[in-house]
Formats: structure tokens, sequence, C-alpha cells
């Protein structure tokens, strides 16, 4: 399995001879409802569109998992595995090839991944995205994300996974609470799913923001500080800090 960090939320997946988009943001900005004031993020080198693409994956239907700009230029004839709410914007792209999964729906990618939906983050009063898994069905090879560190009690009940792709540190508004959650969040669902690797997601990479948000949110723990929650519960996962737009291979 090869992995690629794209920045944000944007994964290349290289898995039982198939490459994934997942969550991809590749091109123009990043804004939500055109509300440039309260945050625009733009990427500050530019980029070849990954080649030879055979399924794009988005686990939320929100601005920075399912980017307007960039699907916009992809391919359209391209299969779409989608939350319900991502689907609904890819249709509006006119995406000939989508399948949503609700929660714990699985499908059968091929014949070679299987995909399975899992409960994910809140992102309004009445709506619950998704976070996958995804196992090669020919060796080992599984995978298991979740971009905002939202992580649903039923994957106790789960087969272990290799890898995680998840946040490892928290992200607060004031007033409000978290909205992306890493540190013991990601420590649970370790000791839950007992991979071997975990890859930080959500924050940074080769960008640049700009906006009210920037000024109010707060980043809380560290890396090292995760790192020292696992020693305290005795679990030996790896920690993998990626970098942006740089393939690794597991």
């Amino acid at each position: 399995m090869q992995l690629t960090w794209l920045d944000s939320n944007s994964w290349l997946i290289d898995i039982a001879g198939l490459r994934i988009l997942l969550d991809p943001w590749l091109v123009g900005s990043l804004v939500f409802g055109n509300a440039t004031w309260l945050l625009e993020g733009k990427k500050r080198t530019l980029r070849d569109i990954p080649e030879n693409i055979d399924l794009i994956l988005l686990s939320q239907g929100l601005e920075d998992h399912a980017h307007p700009p960039t699907l916009n230029i992809l391919d359209h004839h391209l299969p779409v595995i989608a939350s319900e709410n991502a689907g609904k914007v890819c249709q509006g792209f006119g995406y000939t090839n989508i399948k949503t999964l609700k929660h714990d729906e699985t499908y059968l990618f091929r014949n070679q991944i299987l995909i399975q939906a899992i409960a994910g983050s809140p992102v309004g009063p009445n709506l619950v995205e998704n976070g996958y898994i995804i196992r090669d069905l020919s060796n080992q090879e599984s995978l298991y994300y979740e971009p905002h560190g939202f992580h649903s009690a039923n994957l106790q009940r789960q087969e272990a996974v290799k890898v995680i792709i998840t946040p490892l540190t928290n992200i607060k508004i004031p007033l409000i609470g978290s909205v992306i959650k890493g540190q013991e969040n990601a420590v649970e669902v370790c000791r839950w799913l007992k991979p071997e690797y975990i890859l930080s997601t959500a924050a940074g990479g080769d960008l640049e923001f700009q906006g009210l948000l920037t000024k109010i949110l707060k980043e809380e723990g560290s890396i090292d500080n995760f790192r020292n929650l696992l020693i305290k519960e005795n679990l030996n996962t790896k920690i993998i800090e990626p970098q942006p737009w740089a393939m690794v291979t597991i």
C-alpha cells in the first residue's frame, strides 16, 4: 500500500493495484459558502493532477471534502463512492457513476477492495457524515479513515486494520468546542483497531489560510504528546508524519 498526502484532508491511496482519490482538493481555493471573509485556503505550490485514477472516495459533502473546483475538473465518468451528502454534490456536477453509502453499508469495488462506511463526523444537528474502512481482499492490507477524529464505538466490533488516517491533535473554536479531535480520541481508536501505523490528516500541508477563523481556531496537543499517550497505553502503533505530496510505502 502506498499513501500520498495531498494537503489538508486529501490523499492518494494505492491499494490492490487501484488508485483512489480521497477527499481531493487539488486546484483553486478552499472557501465555505463563498464566505472568503470567514476562511479562504490557498495552495502555495501548483501541482499536476494525479493520473490513472480508478475511484473518487468522498467522506463528506462540505467543501473541504467534496471540493467544488476539484470535482468540476476531474473526469465526470470516474466512479464515485460517497456519503449521501457528498453524492448530491457530485450529481450537481454531472457525475454519472455515483454509489452512496449509509453507515455500516459496504461496497465491493471491482472485486478487489471492500469499502465500508462508518459513522463519522457530525456536521450539523441531524447530519453525521462517513468514515471508511478499505480492505484489500487479496491480502491483509487495510485502512481506516476519519478526517475529524469522531470515531464510532461500533469500530470495536471491527477486525484490526493496518493503517489509520485521522487527526492527531485537537482544533477548537472558543465557546463551541472541538471541531477536530485527535490526541485521546486517536489513542482510543488505536486501542480498538490495533493498527501498525497511524498517519495524521486535516492539519497543515503546503497551504496558507486567511480569514476570521484563522484568528480564533486553537490547536491543542502535539505529535510528541500523542506518542507519549500511546506509550502509556502500551500500544505499539508507529506514527508516520506525512510530508505533502510525498509517497509513503507501508
